[in-house]
């Protein structure tokens, strides 16, 4: 199959070369064009647009930041669907909003393309490696005839129903990864308050029933003052944002009103969103610390 990939960031880039590493044909385009560079010399074309790119692919993969995103490369001016052909499929990894997911996969439909909303887990990490959990939505027979792309991307690929499930579940695993950032970030934060030995402290416990991912990942990179972003704050905000939405939605109430229907939700929003005020918004996740540290000083 002949795919084409839109979006080289932290976690496009890594995707894209994992695909050419597979064997598959591949175009790629992004907004800066220089983040191309080291798939062009991989073997790499490049598509000019979305819409050329759509026109030289049978499957179309896209991972970006945003829903108006999403949108505007599948539909805008120069888009996707400018160029795209029935029987094609779209394979969009962003995490967008659910309703949008499967409205966009309706308005493919009428072009007599498929389109999987398929977000990932994982990190900066997982991409590099080829490990990610990817949990899709949309019909049964597109995801099994696009197991081997998603097997050149992840370890744990999960078929999670139809269009906009994938996109759902990813709001639950960002949900639980956003309160687990939160305790990792509190457990430093006590740790130092306390006159702790970070390693010591952070060796042991990870041993023990608090051990998790983030734990394992998170602390080691707080104790080493590295704040590079493996998933930047601001996107851990805006999955948030999304999740507070699909609260919204099932509730009809909004949730800063009724915080005790999600109480962690509602802790986690409140939080990211005033890292990302306070300018903390470009930092990994693992820069939350700055907020507790700020406030300490107080």
């Amino acid at each position: 199959m002949r795919l084409g990939f839109i979006g080289l960031g932290t976690m496009g880039r890594p995707m894209a070369m994992n695909l050419l590493r597979a064997g598959f044909p591949l175009t790629v385009y992004n907004r800066t064009a220089s983040k191309a560079q080291p798939l062009l010399e991989m073997g790499a074309a490049w598509a000019p647009s979305p819409a050329d790119l759509a026109e030289a692919s049978e499957v179309v993969l896209t991972m970006l930041s945003d829903t108006p995103d999403v949108e505007a490369v599948l539909f805008g001016p120069g888009g996707v669907w400018e160029g795209i052909r029935p029987g094609s499929i779209v394979i969009e990894m962003s995490t967008i909003a659910p309703e949008a997911a499967a409205a966009f996969a309706r308005r493919l439909a009428e072009r007599g393309c498929e389109m999987l909303d398929a977000p990932v887990s994982g990190g900066e990490r997982g991409a590099i490696e080829g490990t990610l959990a990817i949990m899709v939505g949309g019909r049964e027979d597109t995801f099994q005839r696009c197991l081997p792309i998603l097997r050149a991307l992840g370890k744990t690929i999960i078929y999670t129903g139809p269009s906009g499930n994938g996109q759902k579940t990813k709001l639950v695993n960002q949900l639980i990864c956003a309160l687990t950032i939160i305790a990792v970030i509190e457990g430093v934060h006590l740790a130092e308050s306390l006159g702790l030995n970070l390693e010591t402290t952070f060796r042991v416990v990870s041993g023990g029933a608090a051990a998790s991912w983030m734990l394992s990942t998170l602390a080691p990179k707080i104790i080493q003052n590295d704040f590079a972003p493996g998933f930047k704050i601001a996107l851990q905000q805006k999955d948030l944002r999304l999740v507070r939405e699909a609260i919204q939605q099932i509730s009809g109430r909004a949730l800063e009103n009724e915080p005790e229907l999600f109480p962690g939700a509602a802790l986690a929003f409140r939080l990211f969103h005033e890292a990302v005020a306070e300018g903390l918004g470009e930092q990994g996740t693992q820069g939350l610390i700055a907020l507790y540290r700020r406030r300490a000083r107080l």
